[in-house]
């Protein structure tokens, strides 16, 4: 069964290291939420939100070792009063954990995305 693991993150500005760095944290937070093994995974979007082209976030998957995996970049639509300075990613994952299990991950300022998955609400915390 092939399940989504959602992430997202900000950066404060357009910068290449700032891009990489950010996504690498996501994807590293992603995998070890939920014991994810590049084997397992089938593919992994990319998007980011206007503006942020200084790096394409993909990268910063391979730059983990990730080499065998299909990844695509898109870029996210412009919205008015969105978030901005905003990468998100969406792993395939092969498993066969119950959607219940899966441990999605929202950082930085895009913890305002998802408030109830931030990792202070899946702890109980107020």
């Amino acid at each position: 069964m092939i399940r989504g693991v959602r992430g997202a993150t900000t950066v404060a500005h357009n910068s290449r290291r700032e891009i990489m760095e950010a996504t690498q944290e996501l994807l590293a937070a992603m995998i070890d939420a939920n014991g994810i093994a590049e084997d397992d995974v089938a593919s992994i979007l990319f998007t980011a939100t206007p503006g942020l082209d200084a790096a394409y976030p993909a990268a910063a998957a391979r730059e983990l070792g990730w080499t065998r995996t299909a990844l695509m970049g898109f870029q996210e639509a412009d919205v008015i009063d969105g978030l901005q300075q905003c990468v998100r990613v969406l792993i395939h994952w092969n498993t066969d954990k119950p959607m219940d299990e899966i441990q999605h991950v929202f950082l930085r300022g895009a913890v305002v995305l998802r408030p109830d998955l931030a990792p202070s609400a899946r702890r109980g915390e107020a």
